[in-house]
């Protein structure tokens, strides 16, 4: 019998930022029903520390999460690829779900400046999760 938990890769271009906290919060909040990895095209060394800061502040640690490099067997795997940035590094597969969720680099911001991309990127996760599992969205705290 096939695995039917989805799969989600949140695609960005240095995995410091936005797809980090995409994959953080989707798993947080998917508590085991989907399974979520992230990458970059072209990954940093190690994740933006303001971004830590900022998921650290709503009880996520990044403290241990390294930037990963795309690669087409991720993309391979995933149900639904979300892109943020990764322009035409991303490769496509045929009979994947593609998403582009255009947000702000956290890149060179403050704690102050990323918090709403943490909260626009929870908000897109909360939904794709409902969408994923059929379950309603959780309000966000």
């Amino acid at each position: 019998m096939a695995d039917a938990t989805p799969e989600v890769l949140f695609v960005c271009v240095h995995n410091a930022g936005r797809s980090q906290m995409a994959a953080a919060l989707l798993a947080h909040h998917a508590a085991g029903a989907v399974r979520v990895r992230s990458a970059g095209s072209a990954p940093a060394d190690t994740v933006n520390p303001a971004v830590r800061e900022v998921m650290q502040e709503i009880g996520i640690d990044l403290s241990r999460e390294i930037p990963k490099k795309l690669t087409t067997d991720a993309v391979g795997a995933a149900d639904v690829v979300i892109t943020m940035g990764c322009g035409d590094a991303c490769p496509v597969f045929p009979g994947k779900r593609y998403l582009d969720w255009e947000l702000t680099d956290p890149a060179g911001k403050s704690a102050a400046e990323i918090r709403p991309i943490r909260d626009d990127i929870d908000a897109r996760v909360r939904r794709l999760l409902a969408e994923l599992t059929g379950t309603a969205p959780a309000i966000p705290t």
